[in-house]
């Protein structure tokens, strides 16, 4: 059973702030920059973590069209030439800038809602040696993972969200339960108090 004091840090900032959030509306996900057959794959984990989480899928979303957009690429400069992307997100070449200084290879901008919670998603996947390496659907289930809920941005720095049962790469069971717990219909659908990691856990417990 997860304890609280292991969940809290899931939400916590770096900055020491709690913080929850969760969808408010159903996710409408495309993908840009993979082959078609790429596509089932990333769709089908995106379904099954939905499903998961007692959530809903939708073809488009009322105000964005698509809420939840993979871009897949070799280089970050290509996403400054992704037509209104920087209507989208804000800021775009600063923060193209940063990542490139950074090296990174992986990056997630969430907008929300006039509650505060999730109304869109952006997943930007610069596939470098590590990326590439790791199978279409391994790739896919980690990333749909960490757009479910608005992690802490150290989360998941030091253990994946997935775990290999059977020779096969599932989502580690105490994450798949505190993303059903924070989906739970009682529960809010944000969060900045730190008490409600103590309902998350209850939730978890009383599911196991």
């Amino acid at each position: 059973m997860l304890s609280s004091d292991a969940i809290a840090p899931l939400f916590t900032r770096a900055d020491g702030r709690y913080l929850f959030a969760r969808w408010g509306r159903p996710i409408a996900p495309i993908v840009f920059g993979v082959t078609e057959g790429t596509l089932p794959v990333i769709r089908g984990a995106m379904e099954a973590v939905v499903a998961m989480a007692g959530h809903h899928m939708a073809e488009t979303d009322p105000e964005l069209g698509s809420n939840c957009m993979f871009f897949f690429f070799r280089d970050w400069d290509e996403l400054t030439e992704v037509p209104d992307l920087d209507k989208l997100v804000p800021d775009l070449a600063p923060l193209v800038s940063r990542l490139k200084a950074a090296e990174a290879n992986q990056y997630r901008v969430f907008r929300f809602d006039d509650q505060g919670a999730i109304k869109a998603a952006f997943v930007f996947l610069r596939m470098d040696a590590a990326l590439g390496a790791m199978p279409a659907e391994d790739l896919a289930l980690g990333q749909v993972v960490q757009v479910m809920l608005l992690w802490s941005e150290q989360a998941f720095a030091e253990v994946s969200p997935l775990a290999i049962a059977g020779g096969k790469t599932v989502l580690r069971p105490e994450i798949g339960a505190v993303i059903r717990a924070g989906y739970d219909p009682v529960m809010p659908a944000v969060a900045q108090d730190p008490t409600h990691a103590l309902r998350l856990a209850a939730r978890v417990g009383a599911a196991q």
